[in-house]
């Protein structure tokens, strides 16, 4: 013989489930449902220009050796510049430099060696005179001294841009 349950246990009943069930759905939170893509860098390649101040101020060095291109982005030593024939330019590509433009955190420092600059005070480290990306670099850091360097913020194209 089946039971029957009082009409106000039923009503009481019915209530609390649907209650429950309408409760049930809300644990899903607005948002996204996957962990966000990690986005990575771009990389791009660079031209770097060098302006040596005219004629060569070593007294005691030959000054036959290559200028070296240093940048806070790279993951060891700096690379070698070539001298445009009859000039004092020098040039080279820095490749795989991770785009920062639109500037997200600080610039990437850059700076030189000048073999034909080593008995200044700096001891032929420079951060005049260079373009990066076609910028030419008006913002240094870092005294005169050997730990100077200028700033630059690079863009998708390989352009660079000096902070504001």
């Amino acid at each position: 013989m089946a039971r029957l349950l009082p009409y106000g246990t039923m009503s009481v009943a019915a209530t609390a489930l649907v209650a429950l069930t309408a409760a049930c759905y809300n644990f899903h939170k607005t948002g996204p449902e996957d962990a966000p893509t990690v986005s990575t860098p771009r990389f791009v390649s660079v031209t770097v220009e060098y302006r040596q101040p005219n004629g060569c101020v070593n007294t005691t060095t030959p000054c036959d050796e290559p200028v070296v291109f240093f940048g806070s982005w790279m993951q060891g030593p700096g690379f070698q510049l070539t001298r445009d024939p009859g000039s004092f330019v020098w040039r080279g590509v820095a490749q795989a430099v991770p785009v920062n433009y639109p500037p997200r955190d600080a610039p990437y420092q850059v700076r030189v060696f000048d073999p034909f600059m080593r008995e200044s005070p700096a001891e032929g480290i420079q951060a005049d005179r260079i373009k990066v990306g076609g910028e030419a670099l008006t913002r240094t850091d870092g005294g005169g001294g050997r730990e100077q360097h200028a700033l630059v913020y690079i863009d998708e194209n390989g352009v660079g841009h000096n902070p504001y």
